[in-house]
């Protein structure tokens, strides 16, 4: 008589992982050099030698030590004082911690709202490590879907916040938005911000948002709308911000959460017990990163990007079955191909037969959404001769499709 097989003790929302499109695709090719990767979402710049003799002077000078977990007093004042100067919000130093990278100030913005059972509804497309950590955090995910206007004037991703509130019931716990958006560059206005939180505020729903992008926008301004300009301090709101973009700093992990003031204590806790604290010497980079010559290279970032987007623009003009719609702010194109249906598989054909990495659009939503397969994600912060290239290696194969 055969046994049952014995009960595991690994939670099925750890079991049943499985990895995202984006791996899937990258993992064919990574690393290999006549590959050209537009699959990431980072710049080709390797981070400036200012911020990276900041780091080194820092391990010279034997800051190798603990620090307190929620980041040195120096890296939250200048953070205080980024904000200052791009939000115009003077943020008290108790709402700003540093836990390591921003994908881990994501999870802390979880652990404080989510339990087993609790639902979070994520605007969608959206990188797909933010619905796979509030799985692991024990969370249903639920999608609010951004609708795609083709035959608009001016073509654009439009939120109904109607669809989105009613995607909320009472075991809501949060709402994930992402603007500027990854993938498709999305700018959520502000009124939309402000009918948002008094929604959250009435039916005691946090609000997470991602506002990683955020100087990266193509209109003048200095910074997308932030919740963070009409947030009260002690409102359930979680801003997500990270050193990755901006500064050509993806390999650093160094993110930063500013949260509800009330939650000073317990942030220092959550930070102490996930990571004791971001890398130490690292906080002396971001210091750097956060200086007047910072922000000459987000000025230098930003028109880099800008560059990138009319390479794109100027392929896409030229094609008939490949169409955008012209992102706002990030760096993305989240590029829709007339007769594809099968987005992963048509990215691992791309990389081994033309030799240029994209993102599926799948790998963006909820598995086996339609929507989202007939996109591919690019990354256009990038040297535009190398854009270039990728992209008529991508016309060439969407040609034979």
């Amino acid at each position: 008589m055969q046994r049952p097989a014995p009960k595991s003790p690994i939670r099925p929302a750890i079991a049943d992982l499985q990895a995202n499109g984006i791996g899937l695709v990258s993992s064919l090719a990574l690393g290999e050099p006549d590959v050209i990767a537009l699959w990431f979402g980072e710049s080709d710049l390797v981070t400036p030698a200012f911020i990276r003799d900041a780091a080194k002077k820092a391990l010279d000078d034997g800051k190798t030590f603990y620090t307190n977990a929620r980041g040195t007093f120096h890296l939250r004042e200048a953070i205080k004082q980024f904000h200052k100067r791009t939000v115009e919000t003077d943020l008290d130093l108790e709402r700003i911690t540093v836990p390591g990278a921003a994908m881990l100030a994501v999870i802390v913005a979880l652990q404080c709202v989510v339990e087993t059972g609790d639902n979070i509804v994520v605007v969608s497309p959206v990188w797909p490590n933010i619905f796979q950590a509030a799985e692991i955090c024990g969370a249903e995910v639920r999608f609010a879907r951004l609708e795609d206007d083709w035959k608009a004037a001016t073509p654009h991703w439009r939120l109904d916040l109607d669809k989105l509130f009613a995607q909320c019931d009472a075991r809501t716990k949060a709402i994930f938005v992402c603007s500027p958006g990854n993938p498709t560059g999305w700018i959520m206005p502000r009124n939309q911000q402000q009918d948002l939180l008094n929604f959250a505020r009435k039916k005691n729903i946090a609000i997470i948002s991602d506002e990683v992008y955020g100087t990266l926008v193509y209109d003048g301004r200095k910074h997308a709308p932030s919740f963070l300009e009409i947030a009260e301090e002690n409102d359930d709101v979680f801003v997500i911000n990270s050193f990755s973009k901006p500064w050509a700093m993806t390999g650093w992990r160094i993110g930063w959460l500013v949260h509800p003031k009330r939650l000073d204590t317990q942030m220092w806790m959550l930070a102490a017990a996930n990571n004791t604290g971001a890398t130490t010497f690292a906080q002396w980079g971001a210091i750097a990163a956060l200086s007047a010559q910072g922000d000459a290279f987000r000025a230098e970032m930003l028109a880099r990007c800008r560059v990138g987007r009319e390479t794109v623009q100027k392929f896409l003009d030229a094609q008939n079955r490949i169409r955008w719609i012209r992102p706002d702010g990030a760096f993305y194109g989240f590029l829709h191909i007339d007769g594809m249906k099968d987005s992963l598989n048509f990215a691992k054909d791309l990389v081994r037969n033309a030799r240029v990495g994209v993102a599926p659009g799948s790998a963006f939503g909820p598995a086996g959404d339609p929507n989202t397969d007939q996109f591919i994600r690019i990354c256009f912060a990038q040297d535009s001769r190398r854009i270039k290239t990728g992209l008529e290696r991508l016309g060439k194969a969407v040609s034979a499709l």
